[in-house]
């Protein structure tokens, strides 16, 4: 298992104990509304109690249902609210009911409704006895106990909407980031599929003429088979820098894959080819068939190793072998010391071969390792499993 797949695991986990505790700390708080509510109906109505009580205690009991009907729920606290003194059951039916979406009228109802609860009296016949400051007084009372709870449930649901938007937002920036990173790469391979069509292309393209153009004048056969051999190759690297440059351009229209791709069966050619005193050596490979970026991995550190050999240590001994095992590809590419009569090659090399092996080595789960050897030789030891073969 991967290390990215053991870090994902807990995610899970950590999601499922969040929700758990947002469901436990909302019963909580409903459990609390509950209490308060009966409270308040007990300190109002001591004993002996009637009905009155009894509506009041239905009123606040309801409020566990309050998330799931919140229109329901308030209608419910209403009797409680005027036939009894249940105004906390009501304020919290309120609060739920201007929590939700619904249209803006609804809340605006949902206050009227409790202030007018908290207004009248019960009986209705309590307004003879009150003048008209205490109503005046009462009535102030009773706007700031209907609106307060629907105000305060806007306030909490335009809050939530924020955040929503706010998160909504970041993952609109964090798409926009992405696609201004893709526009860039994109814009980047195009310059340089450019750069490798009118350069290097028409070099490698300038080669392979004055080779050709060799190849058909020199009167001596081995001239004509070393310009053979030079044409062949210019020719070959055109052919691999048309695939690349169709990589290039096809940025953003998915995978494109080089073609042909090189397998195991093309190393025999390759190392012929290579001008190194190379042996090449494959076991376990008859029959089987191997994932094709294994192969291609494979191929093509055979093939930087022995462009190094190449320009390192020209004339030295060198054994390629490759060792097809149950659940991995093992591939060793080993060269002695450098000849002393053998020249050597004035080659341009920028130092990234290795380091971009190892990073494909690694995109496939395996190990690439190059060191000297103790003899003065050096050697490129590739291990690949079968497992993983998402390089891309």
């Amino acid at each position: 298992m991967s290390r990215s797949v053991r870090a994902a695991q807990p995610l899970p986990f950590l999601r499922l104990l969040w929700r758990t505790h947002c469901r436990w700390q909302s019963r909580v708080i409903d459990l609390v509304l509950v209490a308060l509510a009966g409270l308040d109906a007990a300190l109002n109505y001591p004993p002996p109690r009637d009905w009155h009580f009894y509506a009041s205690l239905g009123a606040a009991a309801v409020l566990l249902l309050r998330r799931r009907w919140p229109r329901t729920v308030l209608i419910a606290t209403l009797p409680g609210l005027y036939a009894g003194n249940a105004l906390i059951a009501a304020m919290v039916g309120a609060y739920t009911v201007a929590r939700t979406e619904r249209p803006v009228r609804h809340k605006a109802l949902a206050a009227l409704v409790v202030a007018a609860g908290a207004f009248v009296p019960w009986p209705i016949t309590g307004f003879a006895k009150e003048t008209l400051s205490d109503l005046v007084q009462q009535l102030i009372y009773a706007v700031m106990l209907g609106t307060g709870p629907v105000m305060l449930g806007l306030l909490a649901q335009t809050r939530k909407d924020l955040s929503d938007r706010v998160a909504e937002l970041a993952t609109v920036r964090d798409h926009e980031r992405a696609l201004h990173a893709q526009t860039v790469i994109a814009r980047e391979r195009a310059r340089i599929a450019r750069e490798m069509h009118d350069v290097v292309s028409h070099q490698a393209g300038l080669i392979a003429v004055q080779a050709g153009a060799l190849e058909v004048t020199a009167r001596d056969p081995d001239v004509k088979e070393v310009a053979g051999t030079l044409r062949g190759l210019a020719v070959a690297t055109l052919e691999e820098l048309r695939s690349m440059i169709l990589v290039l351009r096809a940025a953003g229209a998915g995978p494109t894959e080089l073609a042909p791709q090189p397998t195991l069966a093309d190393l025999p050619a390759l190392v012929s080819a290579s001008e190194v005193n190379a042996e090449l050596r494959i076991d376990g490979a008859d029959g089987r068939e191997l994932p094709e970026p294994v192969e291609r991995a494979a191929y093509r550190t055979v093939q930087e190793a022995l462009t190094n050999v190449r320009k390192h240590a020209p004339g030295a001994a060198t054994t390629v072998t490759v060792v097809v095992a149950q659940e991995s590809l093992r591939v060793c590419v080993r060269n002695g010391p450098a000849s002393a009569q053998a020249p050597r090659p004035d080659l341009p090399g920028g130092g990234h071969g290795i380091v971009g092996l190892r990073e494909r080595a690694t995109l496939l789960g395996g190990t690439l390792a190059a060191a000297p050897e103790p003899d003065g030789g050096f050697a490129v030891r590739l291990e690949l499993p079968y497992g993983r073969t998402d390089v891309p």
